[in-house]
């Protein structure tokens, strides 16, 4: 898995950014609709993954001034949330900016920064949504799939869905139903007292009972888990 990870990454950018995978780069919102709707089959929402001993946290930025896309991945022992490796990267986004398609937008850059890193993390834990999202295919759905790593998303806001608000205590949690009320979609999170609470859905072969846990384990004195948290902190403080 990892080598074939890894294989698939170098072939993507050893021609370049002009010739990028055209699947990460619609011509159209029909088209990018018409692809979420294919990829979503490809989602695993059950538990697929052996020992966790390093997570990736991954947040994208951008730099108004070039018109440039930044991700930022700063990987973390899961044991103890020590930072072991970290990478940024930029890129012009090459995809307006649509709610529901964010993936097209920030997922090449992603990939980008995923090549430079020095190591292959267990998990991708993602600054946005998983399968919390209209077509079941948010950006930590979509990288999943992509890299054929673990993910998760941990968003700050909602995108869909309804939801009882949870208790005010840390950990307290409610189920995040689809707008009909007919399927869990993710899981609201209190993170810490009295903030307001995380939006928690499985990426790609993770179930909705270990996203949840995974994001509590991750989870320090702050309201986002270290591995995200770390890497918006990196995104504020490294500039190309």
């Amino acid at each position: 898995m990892h080598w074939a990870y890894k294989k698939k990454m170098d072939e993507r950018f050893t021609a370049g950014l002009k010739d990028a995978d055209p699947l990460l780069w619609p011509e159209s919102i029909e088209v990018a609709r018409g692809i979420q709707e294919e990829l979503r089959h490809k989602v695993l929402i059950t538990d697929d993954f052996g020992d966790i001993r390093t997570i990736a946290g991954v947040d994208v930025g951008y730099d108004m001034d070039r018109n440039l896309g930044r991700a930022s991945i700063v990987v973390v022992d899961a044991d103890d949330m020590e930072p072991v490796a970290s990478a940024q990267a930029y890129l012009t986004p090459g995809f307006p900016y649509v709610p529901g398609f964010l993936s097209f937008r920030e997922v090449p850059v992603i990939l980008r920064a995923l090549k430079c890193l020095p190591v292959i993390p267990d998990l991708l834990m993602v600054d946005g949504q998983g399968i919390a999202h209209p077509r079941r295919f948010g950006i930590a759905a979509h990288l999943g799939v992509e890299t054929g790593l673990p993910s998760i998303g941990v968003a700050k806001s909602l995108l869909t869905g309804k939801y009882a608000e949870p208790g005010p205590g840390k950990g307290a949690q409610s189920i995040l139903m689809d707008r009909y009320e007919e399927e869990q979609i993710g899981t609201v999170l209190r993170s810490k007292d009295k903030v307001n609470p995380l939006f928690i859905s499985p990426g790609h072969r993770v179930g909705q009972d270990s996203a949840v846990r995974i994001v509590m384990e991750c989870l320090r004195t702050y309201r986002l888990p270290e591995p995200t948290r770390l890497a918006d902190k990196f995104s504020k403080t490294l500039k190309a």
